[in-house]
């Protein structure tokens, strides 16, 4: 039996990669910003709402099957941007990618991701059964950020997620302590923490080496791929503090695909991205990777939820590791979840096969669900499998959850 038969939840997959991966690459998947109070936190949210089950309701044909922006998925689940999945596994987006179009739900690839966008859709694009989105930072340079997305149209991303939530790099004082730079960039200090993991060392590391040598930025432009972010032209074309809404008009005027933006927080911000013409919104608080003080996703996303109605498409990120977490998201309004960290520790341990061991852990925590509340589609899933006296007030409703 190998390490990843033996895992049963995502809390398993999370224990297998932090033994395989170096101290460093570990805790920048894992951790959060300072404190670790928003990761934390996200995670209580969830677990502070409370569900009914259903008693003598006939279940036996449910499906989890939905549309999301028009299109067939097989959960209302997408995996999340995630810039460190080439580290985890050797190209490890398109080991997420492939999982992703085996498990028929979306995959989103990250501006910093280590592996080109055109390798993703040539081997895990649409001809594969794949559906390709593409998450962008907005560079000071806009050109080249224009540039990014023409590139991202060429090669068939059907959505463009814009990131609006990281307008200034986190405070991530682990990093620092661990000697972890992205681009790699040499140090004793990472350099005794990766001779502690041979395995990962051979598998990953040494793989880069003899292919492309160190592990880089493949999606950013050339000169910049191996610059980091202490480098200061590269920090400069990277700032994003000038991001602001007339950015937004220009990127739905040059995508002519589905646009979503990533990082809602405020039902107010909600409700003027519609006016934009966005196709989505993502209720995120960047897995808890920013801002340490700020709200849970599934704690605004109600009063979001309530802002826009059905004018738009809402999906959820931040916090989801079971399956009864996606049930409870789209309860409060969402169509869909994103998922980053449970994919990435499945990857760590296996590959394609450790983010579709992940995928379809989730989708059999959420199956139960749906039978014990008593749904048989999510369009059955409402506010009603919550425990507390119902108002009609989806925010009033989680505050009297939560107590």
């Amino acid at each position: 039996m190998t390490s990843l038969d033996r895992c049963l939840n995502v809390w398993d997959l999370r224990a297998a990669a932090k033994r395989r991966l170096p101290k460093a690459v570990f805790e920048f998947v894992d951790r959060g910003s300072e404190d670790g109070i928003a990761v934390a936190n996200n995670r209580a949210a969830f677990e502070r709402i409370k569900l009914r089950h259903r008693a003598l309701v006939d279940v036996s044909g449910r499906t989890m099957a939905t549309e999301l922006f028009g299109k067939p998925v097989s959960m209302p689940l997408a995996i999340a941007p995630t810039g460190a999945a080439g580290l985890c596994w050797h190209e490890g987006e398109l080991e997420l990618a492939k999982a992703a179009a085996n498990a028929k739900v979306p995959f989103t690839l990250a501006t910093g991701a280590m592996t080109a966008m055109e390798k993703i859709a040539e081997q895990a694009g649409p001809s594969a059964g794949g559906r390709l989105w593409f998450q962008l930072y907005v560079w000071n340079r806009r050109e080249l950020s224009y540039e990014l997305i023409e590139r991202a149209r060429r090669a068939g991303f059907e959505a463009l997620i814009v990131t609006v939530d990281t307008i200034v790099p986190p405070n991530r004082e682990y990093n620092a302590h661990n000697g972890f730079l992205l681009p790699f960039t040499p140090n004793v200090r990472f350099t005794l923490d990766i001779m502690r993991h041979p395995v990962w060392f051979s598998s990953v590391l040494m793989k880069y080496f003899t292919t492309i040598g160190m592990p880089r930025n493949e999606n950013y432009p050339t000169e910049y791929r191996r610059a980091s972010r202490t480098d200061n032209a590269a920090a400069e074309i990277m700032r994003q503090d000038s991001l602001c809404w007339d950015d937004i008009r220009i990127f739905r005027d040059k995508w002519p695909g589905i646009l979503i933006i990533k990082g809602i927080n405020r039902p107010d911000d909600a409700a003027k991205a519609i006016e934009y013409g966005v196709d989505g919104l993502i209720v995120s608080n960047h897995g808890g990777r920013n801002m340490d003080s700020v709200v849970a996703s599934i704690d605004v996303l109600p009063e979001i939820a309530e802002a826009v109605g059905d004018r738009t498409t809402l999906i959820l990120d931040s916090g989801v590791r079971r399956g009864s977490d996606i049930v409870k998201a789209l309860a409060l309004g969402a169509k869909a979840v994103l998922t980053g960290r449970a994919t990435l520790y499945g990857t760590a341990v296996g590959g394609e096969a450790g983010a579709g061991k992940a995928i379809n852990i989730i989708r059999n925590e959420m199956d139960k669900t749906m039978a014990y509340t008593g749904c048989r589609s999510v369009g059955e899933i409402t506010t009603d499998i919550f425990f507390g006296q119902r108002t009609g007030n989806r925010l009033r409703d989680m505050v009297m959850d939560a107590v």
